[in-house]
């Protein structure tokens, strides 16, 4: 009777090892998978965005399918997410909260430049009289980049940017983007992230004197509110949610309101739902001008949130084209 006692417990014991180890290998497996994929795919941003352009991101879909399998399954049985390494010390020290505030108020460039980075222009064309010139004052907001980080892409809102030119150029509305490196210039010149406004304004009068065509001038950033505030679905296609941000501490902060308030207007009609209306700023602790009076066509537009991603940012510069097309050329569609 004790021989079969200690039978039972010895074959307990090797199933129970087997079991650690099989759970060892497959944690060993997955990081090493993980960290091949990520030094042999990478693609730069200019890539990723002309991928984007020709409809590619179904396809790339399909590549993040195994990463997405041993990833998810991982989640499920240790809540680890090796496409987040913080996860794996997380879990091993504490676990008290899954929630966390999200802070755009970063102290320097260098926490900026952490998540997020400049990318260049991928398609640069000369155009002769541009009518619309769109910048970014904080071009490193990022969006979210799961399971995109692991090919080396950063989206973010000067992608959202180059995405918006190329719906309107090939709807034959002139439209530059400002490429320029904005951290960089704000680096060069000792100036924090606070003077960021200051920035983008000396080059959107350096465009405004170089291109007396110009006639609307669009700031695009992104909120950092959560995803359930910024995500929509219309007609079964997932958007990122629109916000006009105006400026009332200038004396024709009216025009520039008139716009947002035309153009939101002419969202409520195509797209119900799409558009989160106009927030009017002003008072301490704001900006307040947002260089809007260099302008009556100024507008801001938060374009989703941190939680969105790059294809339900894509899907909203498609309908931001559309609404912009409508306005400028009328709308003659009831």
């Amino acid at each position: 009777m004790n021989g079969k006692m200690k039978l039972k417990k010895i074959v307990k014991k090797k199933i129970k090892l087997s079991f650690i180890y099989i759970i060892v290998i497959y944690i060993i497996f997955s990081i090493t998978f993980y960290y091949s994929l990520k030094n042999s795919n990478n693609i730069n941003n200019k890539e990723f965005i002309n991928f984007l352009l020709k409809g590619g991101n179904s396809h790339l879909i399909g590549d993040y399918k195994l990463i997405n399998i041993v990833n998810n399954s991982t989640k499920f049985l240790f809540s680890i997410d090796f496409t987040n390494p913080s996860s794996i010390l997380d879990r091993s020290i504490t676990s008290s909260s899954k929630d966390y505030e999200h802070n755009d108020d970063y102290s320097n460039l260098e926490e900026l430049k952490k998540i997020s980075s400049y990318i260049e222009d991928p398609n640069p064309v000369d155009i002769d009289s541009p009518i619309i010139y769109i910048y970014n004052s904080h071009q490193l907001e990022n969006y979210n980049s799961s399971n995109l980080d692991i090919y080396g892409i950063t989206p973010n809102v000067l992608m959202a940017s180059y995405l918006l030119k190329e719906k309107l150029n090939s709807k034959g509305l002139s439209t530059i983007v400002e490429d320029s490196n904005l951290s960089e210039f704000l680096s060069i010149n000792n100036w924090n992230h606070a003077s960021s406004y200051k920035a983008s304004r000396i080059f959107i009068l350096d465009k405004k004197n170089k291109y007396n065509t110009l006639k609307y001038f669009i700031d695009i950033h992104r909120d950092s509110v959560n995803k359930n505030v910024t995500s929509v679905n219309i007609n079964g296609k997932d958007y990122a949610r629109i916000l006009f941000v105006i400026g009332l501490e200038h004396d024709n902060y009216k025009d520039n309101l008139k716009l947002s308030e035309d153009l939101n207007n002419l969202f409520n009609k195509y797209y119900k739902g799409l558009s989160r209306g106009i927030y009017k700023k002003e008072g301490p602790g704001v900006d307040g001008i947002y260089n809007q009076d260099i302008s009556p066509n100024s507008i801001l537009i938060e374009v989703g949130g941190v939680d969105n991603n790059i294809d339900e940012v894509l899907n909203t510069t498609e309908a931001i084209s559309n609404i912009l097309y409508y306005y400028i050329k009328g709308d003659n569609n009831g």
